[in-house]
């Protein structure tokens, strides 16, 4: 006669409960899941009615584009933010509260501020184009001044070589230098995209406000509230994961052709970068030796320095385009 061992016959019965408390956990966590979803797309909708936007949304071929501008009557300077920056006009408010003598414009690319979040394509051809054909919208008929900060340096540099009539000289705040990598596109990520719908990105910028607040004490109550709403907006979307995948062809592109040598260029670095980096100032020393009207400074701060050295930065700015840039 066979007996069955206890331990055989209580084996089938432990799987079917740890088939149970997974399949309990599981629902219990896309519940919770679900209602941290419902809960940050309502706070979000809350947000957008109580914050007044900024800015004029100008059509291109591709969508709506955010500008705004200081209403200067100065010299036209096209500010381009940092790869990410989820509200550009906000972040560069305390550089642009420094150059009132300039007619300021900011344009928000697609996945930035409150421009459309989900074109992709975004090649250095078309974000180029796309700022050209803004500029056009805009009656801007006179060359400008391009101020391009860290992945903005690479659009600058790209557009002027695309369009050389159209721009006076460029700024860099802590640029990209141009290299050529490889033309080959990386797959855009969707995990930052999952984290902002499900609200867990919220959670954390909620538990920790300071992780997306920048130093210093230059922003107003307005700017940081702004701020804080428009990082959990913008974070993840599909314009901006679609850029950070073409960022190395981008770069390729764009080192492909130098800066015209009579083009006035202006590159102003941190401390930060050329400290912990070796090959950062060198790579901008090499891009600029064939410009004839050149300067290079090194400014203490960090990547964003426009967020604590806004009047360091206005006074160089000012003094090279005065004695560099024609009326």
């Amino acid at each position: 006669m066979t007996t069955t061992k206890p331990f055989q016959q209580s084996r089938p019965r432990r799987l079917t409960r740890i088939a149970r408390v997974f399949g309990i956990v599981s629902v219990i966590l896309l519940l919770l899941t679900a209602v941290s979803a419902l809960a940050n797309a309502s706070i979000t909708a809350s947000e957008r009615t109580a914050i007044t936007p900024y800015g004029q949304r100008v059509s291109v071929d591709a969508g709506a584009i955010n500008v705004y501008r200081n209403g200067g009557t100065g010299p036209t300077m096209v500010l381009l933010s940092g790869f990410g920056t989820p509200a550009p006009a906000i972040d560069f408010a305390p550089l642009i509260r420094k150059l009132d003598a300039f007619n300021v414009i900011v344009v928000e690319g697609f996945g930035y501020g409150y421009s459309d979040l989900d074109v992709a394509d975004r090649t250095i051809e078309n974000i180029t184009s796309e700022l050209h054909q803004v500029l056009a919208k805009l009656q801007v008929n006179e060359p400008v001044i391009l101020v391009g900060h860290s992945v903005g340096g690479i659009y600058a540099r790209y557009y002027a070589n695309a369009y050389p009539k159209e721009v006076s000289a460029i700024v860099g705040i802590d640029p990209m230098a141009a290299a050529t990598s490889s033309l080959k596109v990386g797959a855009p990520s969707v995990v930052e995209g999952i984290q902002a719908k499900t609200g867990l990105f919220r959670l954390v910028t909620a538990i920790a406000p300071d992780l997306i607040q920048p130093p210093g004490t230059a922003y107003t109550p307005d700017d940081r509230r702004r701020t804080a709403a428009m990082t959990n907006w913008n974070y993840g979307n599909v314009s901006i994961s679609d850029e950070w995948s073409r960022i190395g062809a981008n770069s390729t592109k764009a080192n492909a052709r130098p800066f015209a040598a009579d083009l006035p260029v202006l590159e102003i670095l941190s401390s930060e970068s050329v400290t912990t980096m070796p090959e950062w100032l060198p790579n901008h020393e090499a891009e600029l030796k064939g410009v004839a009207t050149h300067q290079l400074e090194v400014v203490e701060g960090s990547h964003y320095l426009h967020w604590t050295q806004s009047a360091a930065l206005a006074r160089i700015i000012s003094n090279f385009v005065a004695a560099h840039v024609a009326d």
